[in-house]
C-alpha cells in the first residue's frame, strides 16, 4: 500500500524540473506511505514517477519503488496488493518466462506478468486491489491502471502542459500549474449521493479512472488530449452470464461460499507486518474475522469502537462475538468530542466534497488499529454482493405492490409520511420492539419512516432505487446553475440489454457506484490519514463471480438479507449472537446538529456566507436548518452534504 503521483510532459522536459516537481506531488501523500519514498525521471520523455511507500510485503530495497522490469522496457509505480501474485509467479516459472526474481514483492511479479502477456491480460489474472503509472519504453506511452471495483484510487488530468496523476487530488494540487475550475455538475452529483460519482472530480477536467479499467496516453500526446479507458473486466458481463447459470441446491451454495471466502482470507492474510481486522459485531466483519480465526494457530487481533448513545454502539455487540471466537479483542469508546475533533480534519483527508458521516467512526477506528498493526481486514461489499441493504429487502416487492395503487393516492400517503417528525416516530417504534417479530425491528425508525414517504412517491422500478439512493431529492434546486450528467455506473447500467431481478439490477447499480465511490473511498482515505492498509476478502475476484451465480432467494430470504452468508457465519457464531437490527456505522448526527455542532453549522451555513460563495440556494439551505433545528423534520444527511462542501471549499477553493 503506497502514495503514486507523477506527471508527463510531451516534447520532454529537463531532469531537475521533474524532480524537484515530482517531489512535491509525492510529498502531499507522505501519509500514505511514511516507510520510504523514491523519484524515477525520463528527461527525454518528460515522465516523472513518484511513490510514498508503507512496506507489506518485501521489507527489503528489492521492494522498492518506482521499479523497473528486469528487460529495462517497463517502470511502474504502485498502490495496492496483488494477494495471487505467488500463483502468477508460479504460471510464470512453469512457462520458462520468470526473470532471475530479485525479491518476492507482487510488484515486480506484475512487472514479469506485464512483460510476458501484456498490460490487458496481466490484469485480467491479477486479483487483488490497485491503482498504477506504467511507463513503456518501447512504445513510449503511458498506462494508469486500476482494480477491478476501485478499491484503491487514481485521479488524472492536465495541469499546464503536463498529464498528472496521483493517488489523491491534494497531489494534482501540488503541481505549480495546478488552477482547475469547479465542476457543479458534479457538485450537483455530490449533493444527490453525498460523494462525486467516477468518472468526474469536483474540478472540471480532471477524472477519477473508472473501476476494471486502463488508459494509455501516447508520449507525444497533444496537450489537453482526452484518452478513452479500456475496460479488462465487465461485472455487467458476468452478472448477466450468470443468469442461465444459478446455482440450486442450498446445501453446496453455503459449503461453496465458505471455500471461496476461506481462499480470499487466506490470500489477504499474506503480509510481512502485523495483521488484524476490523470487527463490528454484524454479519460480514464477524464472518470474515471467524474465516480469519479459523485458519490462525493465534488470536486475530480484532478492533471496534463504541459511542455511549445506545442506538448507534455496536462495541458490545462486537465483544460477544469477539469472545465467542478467541480473537484478541481491542475496543475504544469514544465520547461525543472526541469524534467531532475529527471534523476540521475531513477536508484534509477527503480532498473532494465527501459526506458519508461514517467517515468519522471509520476514521477513528483505522486510527485505534493502526496502533496495533499495519493492515486490517474488513468486512465491506458484503451487502453490495449478497443483498444487505434495508432496499434489497423490500425494494422489489415494495415496487411489485406499489404499481397496483394508484399515483395520486401514493403521493399524497407519501406527504403523510413525509410530514411526520421523526422523534415520535421513533418513540412509537421503540415501544414496540418488545413485541415485533425479529425482521419488522429496525433502528433509527423515525428515518425510515420519513425514506418510506418518498418510496411511495417514486415512479417505476429506476425510480424507485434513484429514490431510495439520493440524499437530495432535487438538487438542482441546491445547487446555482448545477446541473445533472451521466455519470460512469450510469452508463454502465444503461448498456444493460437483459432484464433483470430487482434485487440483481440493485446490487449491480450499488456496485458500480455505491461501493466504489462511497464505501472504498471513504475507507482508503480514513486508512491511509493514518497509514493503516485495509482489504477487502468479499472482493476476491472469485467470491465475486460467484455471487452472481447465487439466486435472489439464497440473498434475501424471510425479510432479511444476506441469507447465504449469514448461514456461513452461523457454523462459527451462533445464530442469536448476530441476528439483530441493522444499525450501520453511524454517529447520531441529527442530535449533534442541534446540540454541540449547532454553532459550528449555524456558522457555515449563515446565508450571508452562502449568497457570497453562491454554490448553494441560501434561502433553501436555511429553510432546512431551521426545520432540523425545529425537529419538524430530520435534514441531518443533507446538511451534512452542504456542510461538507463548506468546509471542503474553505479548505481547497476558498481563494479561487
Amino acid at each position: 500500500m503506497c502514495g503514486i503521483a507523477g506527471l508527463m510532459r510531451p516534447g520532454g522536459a529537463d531532469e531537475s524540473g521533474l524532480s524537484g516537481t515530482v517531489a512535491r506531488m509525492t510529498a502531499a501523500l507522505a501519509h500514505r506511505g511514511p516507510d520510504a519514498s523514491g523519484i524515477w525521471t525520463r528527461a527525454d520523455a518528460g515522465v516523472a514517477f513518484g511513490q510514498r511507500r508503507l512496506a507489506i510485503l518485501d521489507l527489503s530495497e528489492a521492494g522498492a519503488q518506482p521499479m523497473h522490469s528486469a528487460c529495462g522496457r517497463y517502470t511502474i509505480t504502485f498502490n495496492g496488493e496483488i494477494y495471487n501474485h505467488l500463483d502468477i509467479r508460479a504460471e510464470l516459472e512453469a512457462a520458462g518466462a520468470a526473470p532471475n526474481w530479485r525479491g518476492h514483492s507482487d510488484t515486480e511479479t506484475l512487472l514479469a506478468a506485464i512483460r510476458q502477456w501484456g498490460v490487458a491480460p496481466a490484469l485480467q489474472r491479477s486479483i487483488g486491489m490497485f491503482a498504477f503509472a506504467l511507463w513503456d519504453a518501447e512504445v513510449r506511452q503511458l498506462v494508469l491502471a486500476r482494480d477491478r471495483f476501485g478499491e484503491k484510487p487514481v485521479y488524472y488530468g492536465w495541469s499546464g502542459a503536463d498529464l498528472v496523476f496521483g493517488s489523491e487530488l491534494k497531489a494534482l494540487a501540488a503541481h505549480p500549474a495546478w488552477a482547475p475550475s469547479l465542476d457543479r455538475a458534479a457538485l450537483t452529483a455530490f449533493m444527490r449521493y453525498s460523494y462525486v460519482p467516477a468518472p468526474a472530480t469536483i474540478w472540471s477536467g480532471i477524472r477519477k479512472l473508472p473501476p476494471a479499467s486502463f488508459v494509455s496516453f501516447a508520449a507525444d500526446a497533444a496537450p489537453r488530449s482526452a484518452a478513452v479507458p479500456q475496460s479488462y473486466w465487465s461485472l455487467r458481463d458476468r452478472v448477466v452470464a450468470a443468469q442461465s447459470a444459478r446455482i440450486g441446491n442450498e446445501t453446496e451454495a453455503v459449503a461453496r461460499l465458505e471455500q471461496l471466502l476461506s481462499v480470499a482470507v487466506k490470500r489477504q492474510c499474506l503480509s510481512d507486518v502485523p495483521l488484524g481486522a476490523f470487527l463490528s459485531g454484524g454479519v460480514d466483519s464477524s464472518t470474515i474475522v471467524a474465516l480469519m480465526q479459523a485458519q490462525m494457530s493465534q488470536p486475530v487481533r480484532t478492533f471496534s469502537i463504541g459511542f455511549a448513545e445506545g442506538g448507534y454502539n455496536e462495541a458490545e455487540d462486537a465483544r460477544r462475538v469477539a469472545q465467542h471466537l478467541g480473537t484478541d479483542h481491542i475496543e475504544l469508546y469514544v465520547d461525543a468530542q472526541t469524534a467531532m475533533d475529527v471534523i476540521p480534519k475531513l477536508p484534509r483527508i477527503y480532498d473532494e466534497p465527501f459526506a458519508d458521516s461514517s467517515q468519522i467512526p471509520t476514521h477513528l477506528v483505522a486510527q485505534l488499529a493502526r496502533r496495533h498493526v499495519t493492515v486490517a481486514l474488513s468486512g465491506d461489499a458484503g451487502d453490495e454482493l449478497f443483498g444487505g441493504y434495508n432496499r434489497h429487502v423490500w425494494g422489489g416487492a415494495l415496487q411489485a405492490r406499489l404499481g397496483r395503487v394508484p399515483m395520486p393516492l401514493r403521493r399524497a400517503v407519501g406527504a403523510v409520511l413525509g410530514a411526520i417528525a421523526p422523534e415520535p416516530a421513533d418513540t412509537i417504534l421503540q415501544l414496540l420492539q418488545p413485541v415485533l417479530p425479529t425482521r419488522l425491528k429496525v433502528r433509527h425508525a423515525g428515518d425510515q419512516v420519513a425514506k418510506l414517504g418518498r418510496i411511495l412517491a417514486a415512479d417505476g422500478f429506476d425510480g424507485l432505487y434513484r429514490t431510495l439512493c439520493s440524499i437530495d431529492q432535487d438538487p438542482l434546486r441546491t445547487v446555482i446553475g448545477g446541473e445533472e450528467t451521466m455519470s460512469w455506473a450510469g452508463a454502465e447500467m444503461q448498456q444493460l440489454r437483459t432484464q433483470l431481478d430487482p434485487l440483481d439490477r440493485m446490487t449491480l447499480a450499488d456496485s458500480f457506484s455505491y461501493l466504489s465511490d462511497d464505501i472504498l473511498q471513504k475507507v482508503d482515505r480514513a486508512a491511509m490519514a493514518v497509514a493503516l492498509e485495509t482489504r477487502v476478502p468479499f472482493l476476491d475476484k472469485d467470491v465475486v463471480e460467484f455471487s452472481t451465480t447465487v439466486p435472489a432467494n439464497m440473498k434475501v430470504r424471510d425479510g432479511r438479507g444476506k441469507w447465504l452468508v449469514r448461514q456461513v457465519l452461523y457454523r462459527h457464531v451462533p445464530a442469536e449472537m448476530i441476528d439483530r437490527p441493522k444499525t450501520g456505522f453511524s454517529i447520531p448526527l441529527d442530535a449533534w446538529l442541534r446540540g454541540p455542532l449547532r454553532a459550528w453549522a449555524a456558522d457555515l451555513l449563515s446565508p450571508a456566507r452562502l449568497k457570497r460563495q453562491g454554490l448553494f440556494d441560501a434561502a433553501r439551505v436555511s429553510r432546512m436548518f431551521d426545520e432540523h433545528l425545529s425537529r419538524r423534520h430530520n435534514h441531518s444527511y443533507w446538511l451534512w452534504n452542504v456542510l461538507m462542501a463548506e468546509a471542503w471549499h474553505d479548505e481547497w477553493a476558498g481563494a479561487r
